[in-house]
C-alpha cells in the first residue's frame, strides 16, 4: 500500500505534523550534539611543566617531559587560565599517558559503532519510538554518571555507554518526521532538524565558557536529555512503520487523531474500505513482518545492493568529514571555544540555499556539487602558500560543503530505501559511518603537526562526489514500501 497516497486524505504537512516537529523533534534535536563533542574538551590537554620548576622561568620547559636535572618529570603543573580542570589535569594524562584521550575517543567511536548496529533491529523490531527511548534512557544514565567518575578508566565505561547510544539517539528525529509528511515538505523537515542541530552546536559552544570545569561541563551537557522523558506520551509511533509490519488497528488510530487536527473529514466507511483494500495487499505479501528482514536483504537484488553499497560509503564519506572537520576545529588557533563556534556557525548560512535549491533541483546533483566543494576546500587549506586566515577560511568553506552533503543525504537515504528494512539500512550506513570516527582521533594523533587529516577528507570527498552518480533522484517521489518497491526503484 502506498502510504503517501493515503497521507494526502489525512494531511500531508497539517498542524499535527508541524507541533510534532516544532514541539516535539526540533527540541529533541538541539541538544544532540552535546554528549558528541563534550569530549573534546573534557579532554582537553592544557599547556603543562613540570612542578618542580613552577618558581622558574619554565617557558622553554612546556610541554615537555623531563625536570630541570633532565629526569622523568613525575608531576605536573597546568595552565587553568582557559579549564580549571579537565580529565588531563586531574589525572596527569600527559607524557607517557598522552595517548589516552586519543584511545578514549577512538573506543567512544567504536561504541557507537556497535550502538548503532544494534539500534537499526531495535527500531525495525519494536518501532521508532520505543527504540529512541530505550537508547535515551542509557545516555541519560551513563552520561549523569560519567560526572562522577573517580579515575580515567571508570570515566572510560561511563563514555563507552554514553557513545553507543549517540549516533541512534540523532537518527530517530531525522527518520521519524520524513514518515509522517508527504514528499514535497521532506525537504523542509530534514532543513529543520539539521538547521536544530547547528543551533545545538553553537549553544554547546556558549556552554563550553559557562563551565570550564569538566564535571560540571559533564553535568551541564547530559541535563537536557532527561527532559526529553516529558515527550515520551507526545512522541508518537510512526504509521508508515505500523501497516508495514501489519500493525493496523495501531496505525488507524494515528491517522484518525492526525486527520482531525488537520481538519480533515473521514469516515468510518473510508476507514472500513481502506482496511480491506489493506489487508488484501499485505496478505499477497510472503513475509508479514518486519521482524523477518535482516542485513542480507538489503543486498538480495541488484539495484538494491548498489544502492545500498553506494549509500553506506557516501555515509561512511559524510559521519567521516563531518565528525573529522568537528574533531580538527579546536586546533586551528589557539582559542578552540571560537574555532568549535566557527565550525557550528558556518553551517547555518548552507541552509538558506539548500532550502529552495533541493526544491528546484533534488538531491543527487546538489549532494555530488557539495562534497565536490568541501573535498576540494580541504585540500585547498593544506597549501603551504596559504596563512592560517585563510586556512581557516578554507576549513570553513569545507564545512560548509560537508555540512550541505550531510543534510543532503539524511533525507536522500531514508527515501532511497524501502520503509520495512528502513531503520535496518540507514543503520547499516550509518554503522559503515562510524568507522570513520573510530579511526579519526589516531590519523589526527599521528599527523599532530601536520594536516593530514585535511587531505584524507579531502580526498574522501572528492571519492564520494562521483560515487553519488549512481544512484537515482528521489525528488517527489513516493516512499519505496516493501522489498520490491526498492528494487523496482532505478
Amino acid at each position: 500500500m502506498d502510504f503517501d497516497k493515503i497521507l494526502i486524505d489525512f494531511g500531508e504537512y497539517g498542524l499535527y505534523q508541524k507541533r510534532l516537529i516544532w514541539l516535539v523533534v526540533l527540541p529533541c534535536v538541539l541538544p544532540c550534539g552535546f554528549h558528541a563533542y563534550n569530549q573534546l574538551f573534557m579532554a582537553s590537554i592544557p599547556e603543562h611543566w613540570c612542578k618542580d620548576e613552577e618558581h622558574i622561568n619554565h617557558t622553554s620547559k612546556i610541554n615537555q617531559c623531563l625536570d630541570s636535572m633532565n629526569n622523568t618529570c613525575k608531576f605536573w603543573d597546568y595552565d587553568h587560565s582557559r579549564y580549571l580542570s579537565t580529565i588531563v589535569t586531574e589525572w596527569d594524562l600527559v607524557c607517557s599517558k598522552q595517548f589516552y584521550p586519543t584511545f578514549a575517543l577512538t573506543i567512544f567511536g567504536l561504541s557507537g559503532l556497535f550502538g548503532m548496529l544494534l539500534f537499526g533491529f531495535i527500531q525495525d523490531g519494536l518501532g521508532r519510538r520505543p527504540a529512541f527511548f530505550i537508547y535515551l534512557f542509557i545516555e541519560c544514565i551513563f552520561g549523569i554518571a560519567t560526572a562522577f567518575a573517580n579515575d580515567f578508566w571508570t570515566w572510560l565505561i561511563f563514555r563507552i555507554g554514553v557513545g553507543f547510544t549517540v549516533p541512534a539517539i540523532l537518527a530517530t528525529p531525522n527518520v521519524l518526521p520524513i514518515e509522517f509528511v508527504g514528499p514535497a515538505h521532506r525537504t523542509t523537515c530534514i532543513l529543520l532538524t539539521n538547521i536544530a542541530h547547528s543551533i545545538g552546536m553553537v549553544i554547546l559552544s556558549l556552554v563550553l565558557y559557562a563551565f570550564r570545569d569538566w564535571r560540571q561541563l559533564a553535568l551541564a551537557t547530559s541535563l537536557p536529555f532527561t527532559v526529553y522523558f516529558l515527550y515520551w506520551w507526545s512522541f508518537p509511533e510512526s504509521p508508515r512503520w505500523l501497516l508495514a509490519c501489519g500493525k493496523f488497528e495501531k496505525a488507524k488510530s494515528i491517522l484518525l487523531k492526525m486527520a482531525k487536527v488537520n481538519g480533515k473529514d473521514i469516515s468510518l466507511h473510508y476507514m472500513d474500505q481502506l482496511k480491506i483494500k489493506y489487508e488484501e495487499e499485505f496478505n499477497n505479501q510472503k513475509s508479514k513482518t518486519i521482524k523477518k528482514y535482516n542485513v542480507f536483504h538489503l543486498f538480495r537484488t541488484p539495484n538494491l545492493r548498489l544502492k545500498t553499497i553506494a549509500i553506506t560509503f557516501i555515509w561512511f564519506v559524510n559521519t567521516t568529514v563531518y565528525v573529522g572537520l568537528s574533531y580538527y576545529a579546536p586546533a586551528l588557533s589557539s582559542d578552540e571555544h571560537l574555532n568549535f563556534f566557527l565550525a557550528g556557525a558556518v553551517e547555518l548560512p548552507t541552509y538558506i540555499v539548500l532550502w529552495p535549491a533541493m526544491e528546484k533541483f533534488g538531491r543527487k546533483s546538489l549532494l555530488h556539487i557539495s562534497m565536490l566543494i568541501g573535498g576540494c576546500a580541504c585540500l585547498a587549506a593544506t597549501f603551504p602558500i596559504l596563512d592560517d586566515q585563510w586556512t581557516l577560511i578554507m576549513f570553513c568553506i569545507g564545512k560548509m560543503g560537508i555540512s550541505s552533503s550531510y543534510v543532503i543525504l539524511s533525507l536522500f537515504a531514508p527515501e532511497l530505501y524501502p520503509t520495512v528494512v528502513r531503520g535496518l539500512g540507514i543503520s547499516v550506513s550509518s554503522v559503515a559511518g562510524m568507522i570513520g570516527p573510530v579511526g579519526l582521533p589516531v590519523i589526527n594523533y599521528v599527523g599532530m603537526g601536520s594536516q593530514l587529516s585535511l587531505i584524507v577528507m579531502g580526498v574522501l570527498q572528492i571519492i564520494g562526489a562521483f560515487v553519488t552518480l549512481i544512484l537515482p533522484e528521489t525528488k517527489n517521489c513516493h516512499l519505496p514500501q516493501t522489498l520490491d518497491d526498492g528494487e523496482e526503484y532505478k
